[in-house]
């Protein structure tokens, strides 16, 4: 069985009646439909549980706000699925499948594409909560001035009042969100008050663009947008729409229409259910259920064992149906659906773009203007830090309400000129581009070419298209694409940082040299006669008879080896010995006798001197520096790496620069953003810096470096600017073509410039005004004492080298023990404890009198004697 709740005489309620009827080929989908008030709660509840009773395997039906709740409540405990076109909540309740798409970040990307951020949000609390929610969000974040009524309390005489009193304060910025029946009755009461219509733009924050009556509209003069969630040239729809139109109805009282938005969500949802049945059918799960009408208010509530199985069939249902893509998340939210983003236009209503999650906003309107100059400024109007409305406006007049570099600019040309001035906010807040159509000029060119204005004292970048139409002075402040990344972390040191002076090939050389000079020195020492001397014994008499009786050096190896009282310092281990003293500046109690071992000793000290010097020179540097190490730092490090993202204002002058350019890099870079997937373009300037915080130090966006310098100054002072700017151009003040104030004003702007007043502007309201510091402050390293972390590393081999000293004496304990307990015949345990009782008590020096241990050599033997002259050899013969 499949559940429905609806009103009577619903459009829905017809819409699932003909799509069971649609549907005969799927056996054993039987309806069981209860005709309820969705708004009262008991009359729900009733309906619920008795759905439930039944044993339907999921239900359809509509909910209203003050019946989701408990909707929301059973399901989750019952484990029954919910299928509805009701407006979507915020909810992580899995057993709930929403087939209407939220509105949020289609209706954000369409605020942003319009750069609005003074509006008034009209809503229903049905599904306008959640939205303004996001909005009000959205507006602490980005200072939007929002204004919102709530359109339930309102009745029509008061809802007049309220459109008279939006069009004093000249509020021509309006959102509308409510369900279509409350939409249209809006819109036929301001078409038919002849107001709020000229200059107005509103947005219908519906899913049923085609269904609302807009042509009240049409020839009133208002810009109207909204959202259009069937594709009514869909053959599909087309065939839909029209099988229902002659779908023969003995409960339709009402002249039979065309499928609304809700509908089409309806009939999508009764596939959705049929599918998801089928695919159970093949599944050979058994959904089969016995119950009744007390396990719906059960307590504890005893969920249905099958639900889980349901909901996850229709949760992983795949379709194309009469409004898109139908596929949902693990919420039960709809998914990778696309929406027509419509305007009203004086011909009827017309696509002008879609939306999608993953490319967000695309405008396809072929028809509107192409800004030939655009500097990715949010606010037209007013822009920091050139022209801003002072914090005490409102008890200001004229000039005085403005502040801003360019505010100041105009007041100090004004001295130089010797004019009074009126600033004037430019009326479209723009700057000043062509229409491609109506060849006719906008913004701020457009009035000086027109006369509206005399000056026009701007961040207006020179170019040739306006130089052909205005004259500009010689540039006040030059700039050019450059790049904004996030602030990299300082690094701080490892615990083995005092290595970092050298590189790593240089310790890996150093280590190979070290062993290879102690080898050498081994070699030579052994080779070189000169290296080998007489063993002095302890018992040899020091007054020998004369010195002729003392032997010579060995002139031979084959003396050497047959000459055992003969001994060479520089055995493998006192050579590697050798070696580390010296390389440690220490020193050591052996040295080379040989010419051949003390030139290898010779330039192995010239080899250390050099190596400690520069080492101690770099190391202060490394240990004491927190260094700040950007991935990128110029154009050619973007260019040749994949990593971090990189982007343009969507429709700007850099955008266009790089689209023109024939230099290799800048063709390389914009082959990359113009295929990057997503779209590495933004709508804004504020888009792009927030993205940029947002990054992890993945996206870079270009934009103009005096924008990216400012915006480095604000907080929270996480961005800043690598490398040079990658091209040079300049903002000019603009004057008619042939004004007689373009002399004087461009005089005027080259003494400020020779008198460093245009620098000092800048300073004041980029640095000193700024959050951060001043602009050098962060970008140098920074000197500090040491830290413990500096040195960890140090300690560390101390320690470690403390540890493995101790481990190798008690290995040479051990061995030593087991060698002395076989010599003597008694257990190991034995020698060691007498082998420690000795060494505990040899004094402060350690001294030992080892009785057992007779001296090797020539005294050992029976046959030795002390007798003057005899040549005696170790061997006794």
């Amino acid at each position: 069985s499949l559940g429905g709740l609806f009103p009577t005489g619903s459009h829905e309620y017809e819409v699932f009646r003909f799509a069971l009827a649609q549907n005969q080929d799927v056996p054993k989908l039987v309806p069981q439909v209860d005709m309820v008030d969705t708004s009262s709660s008991f009359a729900m509840t009733y309906a619920f549980c008795s759905q439930f009773s039944k044993g339907v395997y999921a239900i359809m039906g509509l909910y209203d706000r003050r019946t989701v709740n408990m909707l929301m409540s059973f399901c989750g405990s019952l484990h029954v699925c919910f299928v509805t076109p009701s407006f979507p909540v915020l909810t992580n309740n899995q057993f709930v499948l929403q087939l209407r798409p939220q509105l949020q970040e289609p209706l954000m990307a369409l605020l942003e594409h319009f750069y609005w951020n003074h509006f008034v949000y009209m809503y229903s609390s049905n599904s306008g909560l959640s939205v303004l929610q996001r909005i009000l969000d959205t507006a602490a974040e980005r200072s939007w001035q929002v204004t919102s009524v709530n359109l339930d309390t309102l009745t029509e005489v008061s809802f007049i009042k309220l459109l008279a009193d939006l069009d004093y304060k000249k509020e021509f910025q309006i959102i509308i969100d409510c369900e279509l029946e409350r939409l249209n009755s809006i819109i036929n009461l301001i078409a038919a008050q002849k107001r709020n219509l000229k200059n107005y733009h509103y947005i219908l924050n519906n899913l049923g663009f085609l269904d609302l009556n807009v042509t009240e509209f049409q020839n009133l003069g208002p810009n109207v947008t909204g959202f259009q969630l069937m594709n009514r040239s869909d053959p599909l729809v087309q065939k839909i729409n029209q099988e229902w139109m002659e779908f023969d109805s003995r409960d339709l009282k009402l002249v039979r229409r065309r499928l609304k938005y809700t509908g089409a969500l309806t009939y999508d949802g009764v596939i959705v259910m049929a599918t998801a049945f089928n695919n159970l059918r093949r599944q050979r799960i058994d959904i089969s259920r016995r119950g009744n009408a007390g396990e719906c208010l059960a307590n504890p509530p005893a969920p249905w064992g099958q639900g889980i199985d349901i909901q996850r069939a229709l949760q992983q249902v795949r379709l194309d149906g009469l409004t898109g893509r139908i596929q949902f998340d693990e919420r039960g939210h709809r998914t990778n659906y696309t929406l027509t983003v419509m305007e009203l236009s004086p011909a009827g209503p017309r696509k002008m773009g879609y939306w999608n999650e993953k490319q967000g906003y695309v405008n396809t309107a072929v028809y509107k203007p192409v800004l030939e100059e655009f500097h990715g400024l949010q606010n037209r109007t007013y822009e920091a830090p050139y022209m801003m409305l002072k914090t005490n406006h409102e008890k200001l007049e004229g000039n005085d309400k403005y502040e801003g570099y360019c505010a100041e600019l105009a007041s100090e040309i004004a001295k130089h000129v010797g004019f009074s001035y009126r600033l004037q906010l430019v009326g479209d807040g723009k700057y000043g581009a062509r229409d491609s159509e109506t060849k006719m000029w906008n913004g701020m060119v457009g009035e000086l070419v027109y006369g509206s204005a005399d000056v026009a004292v701007a961040p207006l970048t020179i170019t040739l298209v306006r130089e052909q139409v205005i004259d500009f002075t010689k540039p006040f402040m030059s700039l050019g694409i450059s790049i904004m990344i996030k602030k990299p972390t300082k690094s701080k040191p490892g615990v083995f940082s005092f290595l970092d002076p050298l590189a790593y090939e240089i310790w890996m050389c150093i280590v190979f040299a070290y062993i290879g000079v102690s080898v050498v020195l081994f070699l030579v020492s052994r080779f070189s006669p000169y290296e080998w001397q007489g063993d002095d014994s302890d018992d040899e008499d020091e007054t020998l008879p004369s010195s002729s009786s003392r032997r010579p050096p060995p002139t031979s190896s084959s003396e050497l080896t047959q000459s055992p009282e003969h001994t060479n310092d520089f055995g493998i281990f006192n050579s590697l010995w050798f070696s580390l003293g010296a390389f440690m500046q220490q020193g050591c109690d052996i040295s080379p006798r040989s010419l051949s071992g003390r030139i290898v000793g010779g330039v192995w000290w010239f080899f250390t001197l050099i190596i400690i010097s520069s080492y101690t020179a770099n190391l202060a540097a490394f240990l004491t520096v927190e260094r700040m190490v950007s991935p990128i730092e110029s154009a050619e490090d973007l260019a040749k790496q994949t990593e971090i993202a990189y982007g343009t204002l969507d429709g700007g002058s850099t955008k266009e620069f790089f689209k023109r350019s024939k230099i290799a890099v800048f063709e390389k870079m914009w082959s990359y953003m113009r295929s990057a997937d997503p779209t590495v373009f933004v709508k804004n300037t504020n888009e792009g810096v927030v993205r940029v915080r947002k990054s992890k130090g993945k996206y870079a966006y270009l934009l103009e470096s005096s924008m990216n310098e400012y915006i480095e100054q604000r907080k929270p002072c996480d961005t800043m600017k690598v490398g040079g700017n990658l091209d040079s151009k300049g903002y000019g003040v603009a004057t008619p073509k042939g004004s007689p104030l373009r002399i004087p004003v461009n005089l005027a702007v080259l003494k400020l410039n020779e008198q460093a007043v245009l620098d000092k502007l800048k300073n004041k309201w980029w640095y000193d005004k700024g959050e951060c510091g001043h602009k050098d402050s962060g970008r140098k390293d920074k000197t500090s004492a040491l830290s413990l972390s500096n040195v960890a590393g140090v300690f560390y081999i101390l320690i470690g080298g403390l540890g493995l000293a101790m481990m190798v004496a008690l290995v040479e304990f051990c061995y030593k023990s087991r060698i002395e307990s076989r010599r003597m015949k008694e257990l190991i345990d034995a020698a060691m404890m007498s082998t420690t009782l000795a060494s505990g008590l040899g004094g402060e020096n350690g001294r030992v009198v080892a009785h057992d241990f007779p001296k090797a050599g020539a005294q050992g033997l029976p046959c030795m004697s002390k007798a003057a002259g005899l040549g005696l050899s170790s061997t006794g013969m």
